[in-house]
């Protein structure tokens, strides 16, 4: 029977091998045809995660900063230009954002629970300056959903939050990094959600719940959700910010399995 891979797969380098130095993963990502995904950059050689001749499909756009005040719009914007030459050592094809910095576990370094009408006017305002940097340095990010249970207090988090800030700016320079494992956790009805953020969308992450681990160990459907983008006309990247249940390599198999058709 023929099979079909219609993704551009890849996978976070930071939540496998534990046990490896990073550049090791993105080798190893990168000679089982995946594409490497990366958060923070600071603590890696850049000059040796060139080396690997890994494709670079994702990195945290920023380090300190947030979208809704004007200390943190100046702070991200400043954060965000550093980043992007680190980026384009890397050939990264996409800088991801979010509402607000995340520090140890995750945890949002500037929590809100209620989000005012000036605080979404300021996130749109910031967000389009961050485009006009990008366009100027030819450079895409996106913006991520997050879930409360862990990431709690953090603004703008929900898919619907995160798709009405990117369809609001509508330009090219911004899209959504939609995170199926976020979106299970904080609304469910995965499919819905991917048709309608559907226009603006740069790439798909997914993980299994409970446990944020590979596909097929929860109770996701992953080779519906598959079969279901690749009929609504996606065919774009897929990663997986996943941990692995047991074998990493075994992880990074079921992975694949699931979004060949």
């Amino acid at each position: 029977m023929s099979t079909n891979q219609p993704f551009q797969l890849a996978a976070c380098a930071e939540m496998l091998w534990n046990d490896k130095p990073i550049e090791w993963r993105a080798a190893r990502l990168h000679e089982m045809g995946f594409g490497v995904g990366l958060w923070n950059w600071p603590e890696h050689d850049i000059g040796k995660l060139a080396d690997t001749g890994a494709t670079f499909t994702i990195m945290n756009g920023y380090l300190a900063g947030r979208l809704a005040d004007d200390e943190g719009a100046d702070l991200l914007l400043k954060s965000a230009a550093e980043t992007i030459e680190i980026g384009k050592k890397l050939g990264v094809h996409r800088l991801n954002l979010h509402g607000t910095g995340l520090g140890e576990g995750g945890i949002p370094v500037w929590q809100h629970e209620q989000i005012t009408g000036a605080m979404w006017l300021k996130a749109q305002d910031t967000l389009n300056r961050i485009c006009d940097l990008a366009e100027k340095q030819q450079v895409v990010f996106t913006l991520e959903n997050l879930n409360l249970l862990d990431h709690p207090g953090c603004p703008f988090n929900s898919t619907d939050d995160v798709l009405t800030l990117v369809s609001a700016i509508n330009r090219p320079q911004l899209k959504i990094n939609l995170d199926l494992y976020h979106t299970q956790i904080g609304e469910g009805d995965l499919l819905r959600w991917c048709e309608k953020c559907l226009p603006w969308i740069g790439e798909v992450q997914v993980a299994d719940n409970p446990g944020r681990f590979e596909p097929t160990t929860g109770e996701i459907n992953y080779a519906g959700i598959a079969k279901g983008l690749f009929e609504m006309g996606y065919s774009g990247p897929v990663g997986m910010e996943a941990f692995a249940k047991g074998d990493d390599e075994l992880a990074l198999e079921r992975f694949r399995t699931a979004f060949t058709l």
